[in-house]
């Protein structure tokens, strides 16, 4: 809230500026929802997968375009606008216009403003994980305000929506640049796993399903004579113990080196019973198997000896080696194969029963070196342009929020901005 508002600012509260509208649901007319990023709008206009349809919409409302619509239990997290379309919305919104005077796009801005700010989280008498709850009309009426006179509330709702737009745009473009970058990314991996650094080398047809010609010396054999791998044991909740013999799950391998984050752990004497042979070495490779492929986690000697649960597979190095595997358990060749072995199975993740059945195209161990150094510098230049990407992202971001706070504030004066 304002605590020092310009002048001719007044002080209020919801109850004196909107009305609560009441309009019994109309047949015919589809489902609006108020999302998040402040659009109110037909859900078709969207996407209905993933929602759940009332048949008989006991306690729906019609809501028609330029009403100010309100998620009593989601307005804290943005879930307020004006409405583009006709249609009839849940019993959860409060559906509004103004009393008189008052424009519903400023008055929408400033709400989601206040709840993306944590303000109406200490207004509301019920805070949840994740609700706050203002399904109360009283207690959503009143929430105190400071609005600038009528005719200033259109100036700030229009600069808003011209220096968002711009900003929204510039998102979108940086957004569409990682997703380019990480295509980028994938297609240099694949190239240099499947056919080398050697432009004008001689190929040969590798027979593998769905791959194409491999360079001619490179051995084409299964999978399982290049690397060792194994998967954790699956293993009862009842086995967990306070202290012990960790036991690793996939939270402990989503960065480059294994942590213990999120782990469980065993009793040291059950292990030596019946997990031993599980136990992990230093230096072994820890992939996922469920979790989206993208990760190679090497143990560390904090987490040497632990003991990894299903659904995590480890891997030792043989005729492949090591460097080369990190790339290899990333590659478009090798996801590729995961995906056809798994075609027709309602199971979700691979495991050594698909890595049984995959063929590789194996490069001898000094040129496997060399492409794994040459993805090593490769990769790491597009990832750090990624990463300067995604913090170009998060400070227009942070731009577009200090933005919509100094304008609904009074902090920056608007009027007659071109």
């Amino acid at each position: 809230m304002i605590t020092t508002p310009p002048p001719d600012w007044r002080e209020t509260t919801v109850r004196r500026v909107l009305r609560l509208l009441d309009r019994p649901a109309r047949s015919g007319l589809g489902v609006i929802t108020a999302y998040r990023d402040g659009t109110v709008t037909l859900r078709s206009n969207r996407r209905e997968d993933g929602y759940t349809f009332s048949d008989t919409e006991n306690g729906y409302q019609e809501i028609r375009p330029g009403d100010l619509v309100f998620h009593a239990l989601d307005g804290f997290a943005g879930a307020v606008g004006v409405s583009d379309s006709h249609g009839n919305g849940s019993p959860v919104y409060h559906v509004c216009e103004p009393v008189a005077g008052d424009d519903p796009a400023y008055l929408a801005r400033l709400l989601r403003h206040l709840g993306t700010s944590g303000f109406l989280a200490t207004q509301a008498p019920n805070v949840r994980e994740r609700s706050v709850d203002f399904r109360n009309w009283s207690t959503f009426a009143r929430i105190p305000l400071v609005l600038p006179p009528a005719d200033d509330q259109r100036f700030i709702a229009d600069y808003l929506d011209r220096e968002t737009a711009q900003i929204d745009t510039l998102i979108e473009e940086q957004q569409r640049l990682i997703e380019m970058l990480r295509e980028r990314r994938g297609a240099v991996i694949s190239n240099a796993v499947a056919r080398g650094l050697v432009e004008t080398v001689a190929l040969k047809d590798s027979g593998l399903p769905g791959a194409g010609p491999v360079p001619a010396h490179w051995e084409v054999m299964p999978l399982r004579y290049t690397i060792w791998f194994q998967e954790g044991p699956g293993i009862m909740a009842a086995d967990f113990r306070e202290h012990g013999v960790p036991l690793l799950r996939v939270s402990s391998v989503r960065t480059a080196r294994s942590t213990l984050e999120g782990c469980n752990y065993l009793d040291p004497d059950e292990v030596d019973r019946r997990w031993s042979h599980f136990r992990v070495d230093l230096g072994d490779l820890l992939i996922s198997a469920s979790a989206s492929m993208g990760t190679v986690s090497e143990v560390t000697e904090e987490t040497t000896g632990s003991v990894p649960y299903t659904g995590i597979i480890r891997i030792k190095p043989g005729g492949m080696h090591r460097d080369f595997i990190r790339w290899f358990v990333v590659s478009g060749e090798f996801i590729d194969q995961v995906d056809t072995l798994k075609t027709g199975s309602t199971i979700q993740h691979f495991g050594p029963t698909h890595l049984a059945q995959m063929r590789v195209a194996l490069p001898p161990i000094d040129e496997q070196r060399q492409i794994a150094a040459h993805l090593d510098e490769q990769v790491a230049k597009i990832d750090r342009l990624i990463a300067e990407t995604e913090r170009f992202i998060e400070i227009a971001r942070e731009r577009r929020s200090a933005l919509i706070t100094a304008a609904v504030t009074g902090q920056i004066d608007v009027r007659g901005v071109a």
